[in-house]
């Protein structure tokens, strides 16, 4: 039992009016071992009655080996997923919580309550919580101000209903579409990545919840693109590729916890990897917060990677490797590790580091102040400003990929043909860890638990006039066309034809994206691709609207009448894409990653000189049909009068980089400026095209804007062929457009002086100004 609370007031680490490491301390020289341990663990309660995939290998590992009840003996570092793993309500969950931290309180010794973590990715991850836009969708906004906003909404309901720590967000860039996470990503450019990354860490840690960046390090660069698959990429494009929004979110954002990937990066586990976990983002970057482990990466050092004789094995590898907490129970962390420890092969040294990092974020939480008790209260978790917010992001992720005049659609398109699986799907406008998607497909009976109107539902509420039929055509991703006909017939018979198409996210399989749910090629799934055919062959102008989580080649449809591009857009998504169809909404939508134009073409825009067509070397032509960037209107914009402020740096000198944007179309609009840079000659190779900069500008007709970049030297830099990261002299090219190949205006800076290496704290983030 622990003791009684007037006498636990008076020890130090009760004192709020010391520094958080200071009470750390204070608690750790009153632990014994058994009770330091139990704070690197975790429980997860009712994992044993958990049916259906919420995590891989759930059924060999949450069997009840490992019960909350033993965990709660000596107490626990996490509770795990106490809202997210079945249907509770707000009300019902905070109640549980309550009695669990209470016996968690009342059962120990010290009485030092658990962090309470949840997945949160498409918003809060439980019953009737607002699902917004999945993170590619956040990508293609361009607009970290409003994922800010978004995840300071979604850090304030966790943190009233008693949560901790959330699980997101995903900092891995995309480097093979065919990932079947590639929809938790936020794109193909670790600086649009690492920008966005850190904004979303700002707005949940701001609100009280602690960020979990994820998973560190290489997991989107797996081979064939298969979950868990090992990764064979190089030193040097894990530095400049993969790491770096990482960096960005622990340096710019102030990320309080990291989550290993599971991968093995070059033959070695990332769950053991001393230079990545310790030396790397520690040593390096100055990282002081927890490192958590992915759910069982700790045992997958046994089961799978097959580095460790027995659980404890494990658990001493990833200790030493830098992983603080184990996830999401103890198995690795319990008493086999004890054991070693106890008899000295491992040091309590290194149970110690770990339990003083995760105490200190406990003080910081306030769960080790005197008067703490297990407070939360309900709240409305998809309350109207939540909704706002989650239109606002859909609205503005929307991007318009082609148009031949055809959209908005005019007045006298008065019968419209509304064909494909995803029209009246509601289910496809979200992510794989969105709560309808990742838990109630095991509740049938429960419905979607969020107001949520499917595609043709919305675009009848936003054309009242109009008479839309809406037939499937098939399904998603079975072989049946048993429904083309109908379809077809319904497409030939009206003034125009939308045709809907794309993903249903799901886990290990269970869909056509998520976690598990790789792709062979990218082709539209199952015989969606034939649907399309069978319709643009009817003669009636095709609106081509795919609602997926990654890009699919659509080289083979570019006779539709225009495309549209819907990463998942959440909740609202249905009116946001009904709007742009209509011309409610001017679209402003920006691609961060490309539309492949062939099905067998994985490689994304980063690529060096030999990434791209060879002239004839090759038969194989990677070029996209859309670039990175890429999104149009149903205004126009030009970018001129470009202008440097200075023709020559040192190379730790900066450069403004300036031009005019002016709206020279009808309408008011938003445009994404971007800014480019290519160094001609390096002793690396380096890419043809990198973004260095962008800013949202909005305008009204005729309307301009000055745009200027301050763009540091620091951000030309490279890992040379020593493994040194510098910045090089000679002449960098300077671009600014729309896009990856819609520059207009180019520059070039030449860099002067000596080469300078440069670390941890170099410039990461170029400042723009609109004027």
């Amino acid at each position: 039992m622990n003791e009684p609370a007037n006498e636990k007031r008076v020890r130090r680490w009760h004192d709020s009016s010391l520094p958080p490491g200071e009470r750390a301390r204070a608690l750790l020289a009153e632990m014994t071992l058994p009770e330091k341990l139990a704070q690197l663990g975790s429980a997860w309660p009712g994992s044993a009655e958990i049916s259906g995939d919420v995590a891989p290998m759930q059924d060999v590992f949450a069997d009840g080996s490992a019960r909350s009840d033993d965990a709660y003996e000596h107490g626990t570092g996490h509770l795990t997923r106490v809202f997210g793993t079945g249907p509770v309500s707000a009300g019902a969950g905070v109640q549980r919580l309550i009695a669990l931290q209470r016996e968690i309180v009342e059962r120990t010794r010290l009485g030092i309550p658990a962090l309470v973590h949840e997945e949160c990715l498409t918003g809060f991850t439980t019953l009737g919580a607002t699902v917004y836009p999945t993170a590619l969708a956040w990508a293609a906004t361009f607009d970290p101000a409003l994922v800010e906003r978004m995840s300071r909404a979604i850090g304030a309901d966790m943190h009233a209903v008693g949560v901790h720590q959330g699980l997101a967000p995903v900092l891995d860039v995309v480097r093979d579409y065919r990932w079947g996470r590639v929809e938790e990503t936020l794109g193909e450019d670790p600086y649009l990545a690492g920008i966005l990354g850190a904004a979303y860490v700002r707005g949940l840690q701001d609100s009280g919840v602690v960020a979990t960046l994820k998973h560190f390090a290489g997991y989107s660069a797996s081979r064939a693109a298969r979950n868990h698959a090992p990764v064979s990429i190089g030193p040097r494009e894990l530095r400049d590729v993969i790491l770096p929004p990482f960096e960005m979110a622990v340096r710019e954002g102030g990320a309080g916890s990291v989550m290993n990937a599971y991968v093995d990066l070059d033959g070695v586990p990332a769950a053991a990897n001393t230079a990545l976990l310790t030396g790397i983002l520690r040593q390096e970057w100055g990282f002081e917060g927890v490192v958590v482990s992915d759910y069982w990466a700790i045992a997958f050092l046994e089961t799978m990677h097959r580095v460790a004789d027995g659980t404890g094995a494990a658990g001493a590898i990833a200790l030493r490797a830098g992983i603080d907490v184990e996830l999401p129970q103890t198995l690795c962390y319990g008493e086999e590790l004890l054991s070693l420890v106890q008899e000295g092969k491992v040091s309590e040294d290194l149970v110690d580091r770990s339990v003083l990092r995760l105490l200190r974020q406990k003080a910081e939480q306030g769960l080790l102040d005197a008067e703490w008790t297990p407070r939360a209260e309900p709240v409305d978790l998809d309350s109207p400003g939540n909704r706002a917010i989650a239109r606002d992001i859909a609205e503005r992720s929307v991007v318009l990929l082609a148009n031949d005049g055809t959209l908005p659609l005019a007045a006298s398109a008065s019968t419209i043909a509304v064909v494909g699986p995803c029209a009246n799907d509601p289910l496809a406008l979200m992510g794989c860890y969105s709560f309808p998607n990742h838990v109630l497909p095991r509740y049938p009976g429960l419905g979607i638990g969020v107001a949520a109107p499917s595609f043709g539902e919305a675009l009848r509420n936003e054309l009242p006039g109009a008479r839309i039929a809406v037939h499937p055509g098939c399904p998603i991703s079975d072989v049946d066309r048993s429904g083309f006909g109908p379809a077809v017939a319904a497409a030939r018979e009206s003034d125009v034809c939308i045709a809907v198409v794309g993903d249903r996210a799901g886990m290990f399989g269970h869909g056509t994206s998520g976690e598990g749910c790789d792709a062979e090629d990218l082709n539209l799934p199952g015989v969606q691709g034939e649907l399309v055919q069978a319709l643009l062959a009817t003669g009636t102008p095709v609106v081509l609207v795919v609602i997926s989580g990654r890009p699919y080649a659509l080289g083979r449809y570019t006779g539709s009448a225009a495309m549209i591009q819907a990463f998942m857009p959440g909740e609202e998504g249905g009116g946001a894409i009904a709007g742009v169809v209509s011309g409610r909404i001017t679209p402003s939508g920006r691609l961060p990653v490309q539309i492949p134009r062939s099905p067998g073409s994985v490689t994304t825009y980063l690529q060096p000189p030999l990434g791209g067509n060879s002239a004839g070397i090759s038969n194989l032509d990677p070029a996209p049909l859309f670039p990175f960037g890429h999104g149009i209107s149903y205004t126009t914009f030009a970018c001129s009068e470009a202008a440097l402020s200075d023709s020559a740096i040192p190379t730790d000198g900066t450069v403004d980089v300036s031009v005019t944007v002016r709206n020279t179309g009808d309408r008011a609009g938003a445009e994404t400026v971007q800014l480019y840079l290519h160094h001609t000659r390096a002793q690396v190779t380096r890419p043809v095209r990198e973004l260095a900069g962008f800013t949202r500008v909005t305008l009204g007709p005729g309307d301009s804007a000055r745009v200027s970049f301050t763009l540091h030297a620091d951000r030309t830099g490279f890992t040379g062929m020593d493994m040194h990261r510098i910045v090089e002299p000679g002449i960098v090219e300077i671009f600014v457009g729309r896009s990856a190949t819609d520059l207009p205006c180019g520059m070039a800076v030449e860099l002067t002086g000596p080469r300078r290496m440069i670390g941890h704290d170099r410039i990461l983030v170029t400042p723009v100004r609109i004027d």
